[in-house]
């Protein structure tokens, strides 16, 4: 797979600023391009060590329009990245609609130092390098244009290249005690690479190999390369599938609300003994959380007067407000409108050791994106496998993911309404777009049966509150809660 890139390939100083003079241009209105069709694209720029993969980066700052475009470098990571799920580091930096991303290191270069260096399993591999190609193809269907460039030395060629980098003053500085540590693992790194390169190739993100011995040469070629495959993503549609299910509706009739009984009730003595069982059980097991550093995700969701706000409060009085972060989730802003629609669930994720709550979440894509039309077929469709995906990640990495669907039926729906606009401290929860909400009940039922059996998993199961009585809906949320968190930390 390498060879090609072994042979050693110059371009003369003159051919070079002739190629060069023509070329800025076309990366200048390819960037341009962007802008005007609303896409965004990426540039991987990863390699052998000694390979000169900095030196493309500037080059490629150089030549392009600082506006609108961001560059990041990925080495160590900070102890705010290691508290949270791998890819959180680079969902903050994917770039905008209309921005051009240059990515100095990425998602690949965990993988591939645990393959060499850990002896990771074949088996674990193989699933990290699925994931990563996952992750693209959910990128690329989303509209995002990737780039992906590998800068390659021959090992003779390396062990020259960082012998007279570290023999010169003003260069040794680049020469890391990491380099020569790969360097002693070159067959192993050579083989785990190819390895990579073939399992995450992709026909809308292919790897482009580029021999890097002759530094104008490496340039021109990683400049071209990145121009031609702007220029042919912006020539394909934006959109497009995720994963390989064909979608089939529920069926309501026997599906997940069916089988609710909203009649269950608990007279208040009772509430309140159990109340205040539940609520000292989670302040103790929320800082036992923290002491373990185990993060958890609660996800509210349900139909409008549900009582999602009462039953977070029941929840959170019981917290530290040190210990949990808080968010409600209204209509997207224009800077979340430019990004992926996991972006804003993505970047606001709590450390380990502290729980993150979403008053609705990313469900919206495939509840009122689906029924209002804001989201395409193809985008709420894929969304179930993205949003799986997301979930496993957040497990993988340690977390706790509560998920409630607060049900309640029509008419209790039209009660709490009717009681809203009578109580004046209420009436500002009643709006015009709940009520036109209710007259697309049917739509919002069949919706929730389809994400139930789609994003229903072992570790990530839907609790479905029967929230008729609020009491009643409170209790079961709450002794959820503690029975998952009790059932983790002992």
């Amino acid at each position: 797979m390498f060879e090609a890139a072994a042979k050693e390939r110059k371009i003369p100083r003159k051919e070079y600023e002739e190629v060069v003079s023509k070329l800025r241009p076309e990366l200048l209105e390819a960037q341009s391009m962007l802008k005007r069709q609303k896409r965004s694209a990426m540039v991987i720029v990863d390699g052998v060590d000694g390979a000169g993969k900095g030196e493309v980066v500037h080059r490629l700052n150089e030549w392009l329009d600082p506006r609108g475009m961001d560059t990041h470098a990925f080495w160590e990571s900070s102890d705010e990245e290691e508290q949270r799920p791998y890819y959180w580091r680079f969902w903050r930096r994917l770039p905008a609609r209309r921005h051009l991303g240059i990515l100095f290191g990425s998602w690949y270069a965990r993988p591939l130092e645990q393959r060499v260096h850990k002896g990771v399993s074949d088996e674990e591999y193989s699933r990290q390098l699925k994931r990563i190609r996952d992750f693209e193809e959910m990128l690329i269907a989303d509209g995002t244009i990737i780039v992906k460039l590998w800068f390659h030395l021959t090992k003779d060629a390396q062990r020259k290249r960082l012998t007279e980098l570290e023999a010169d003053p003003k260069t040794r500085w680049r020469v890391l005690s990491s380099d020569w540590k790969h360097h002693a693992s070159y067959e192993r790194y050579a083989t785990a690479a190819e390895q990579m390169l073939l399992e995450t190739e992709s026909r809308q993100a292919p790897w482009h190999i580029i021999g890097s011995l002759d530094r104008r040469y490496r340039e021109f070629t990683a400049a071209r390369t990145v121009c031609d495959d702007i220029q042919r993503g912006l020539d394909s549609p934006a959109g497009g599938k995720y994963g390989s299910k064909t979608f089939q509706p529920a069926s309501p009739k026997d599906g997940a609300l069916a089988g609710v009984n909203l009649t269950k009730r608990v007279d208040s003595d009772d509430y309140k003994s159990r109340l205040k069982d539940c609520q000292s059980k989670i302040e103790r097991l929320a800082w036992t959380a923290r002491e373990r550093q185990v993060g958890c995700v609660a996800v509210f969701e349900g139909s409008d007067a549900a009582g999602k706000g009462g039953a977070i409060r029941r929840m959170t009085q019981a917290m530290d407000p040190r210990l949990f972060h808080l968010y409600s989730i209204a209509a997207p802003t224009k800077e979340e409108l430019a990004q992926h629609y996991l972006w804003r669930f993505w970047k606001v994720l709590a450390k380990d050791g502290k729980m993150t709550i979403y008053d609705r979440s990313w469900y919206g894509r495939v509840l009122v994106e689906r029924i209002e039309k804001l989201a395409k077929d193809h985008e709420w469709q894929r969304a179930y496998d993205e949003i799986n995906e997301f979930e496993s990640q957040l497990i993988d990495h340690g977390r706790i993911v509560f998920k409630f669907w607060l049900h309640i039926d029509k008419d209790e729906q039209l009660r709490r309404f009717k009681a809203r606009e009578k109580t004046p401290h209420k009436r500002h929860k009643i709006t015009d777009e709940d009520w036109r909400n209710r007259e697309k009940w049917d739509a919002y039922e069949h919706a929730v049966e389809d994400m139930i059996e789609r994003t229903h998993t072992k570790d990530a199961p839907w609790t479905i509150v029967a929230a008729n009585q609020k009491k009643f809906a409170r209790l079961q949320v709450l002794e959820t809660v503690c029975e998952r968190l009790e059932e983790r930390l002992g």
